[in-house]
């Protein structure tokens, strides 16, 4: 079951044990007990399974679809990937922050992407959803404030990146 389901999808250690750990439930085991972890570590040992290298096709799919550290991390958390191996792609996607919150800007026509330029309800609803896709506020806040047309100012965004998602 286990070679079955890393042979057609990508997947961590942790999913691929929370999987048999449902499948056995679901079906049923009349042998001796199997324990999933020990399958899912031996599937890693083989190199079937690599956390490291999900971990960061899965920050660069959330990166080019606009989502911030703060989504990538949740993201990561979910699949059950090591603090070691989310350690190890942060730096990537820290460096790609202010790409990302422009993305995202570009494909909801927010800040300096606009057609024009939004009042203040429609303004608190676009910071909203930079936040949400876990950008920080004041890099959200700074390309929500962007009159529409300025994409030759996107530069002066990379000084914001050093502030955390909390402030």
């Amino acid at each position: 079951m286990a070679l079955r389901y890393v042979e057609r999808f990508a997947t961590t250690q942790g999913k691929l044990a929370d999987y048999l750990k449902r499948k056995i439930r679901e079906r049923g085991w009349d042998g001796e007990p199997a324990d999933p972890v020990a399958i899912a570590a031996r599937m890693a040992e083989l190199g079937y399974v690599d956390d490291r290298v999900w971990a960061e096709a899965k920050a660069s799919a959330l990166g080019r679809r606009g989502m911030g550290a703060g989504r990538v991390r949740q993201a990561l958390a979910a699949a059950k990937v090591g603090q070691a191996d989310a350690s190890a792609v942060a730096p990537t996607v820290a460096r790609d922050t202010v790409d990302s919150a422009l993305r995202l800007a570009k494909r909801k026509r927010i800040g300096p992407f606009a057609l024009t330029d939004a009042d203040r309800a429609l303004k608190q609803k676009q910071l909203a959803t930079m936040i949400r896709a876990g950008h920080g506020f004041a890099l959200a806040r700074a390309i929500v404030d962007s009159a529409p047309g300025e994409q030759d100012d996107v530069d002066s965004f990379a000084d914001l990146t050093h502030c955390s998602e909390d402030e």
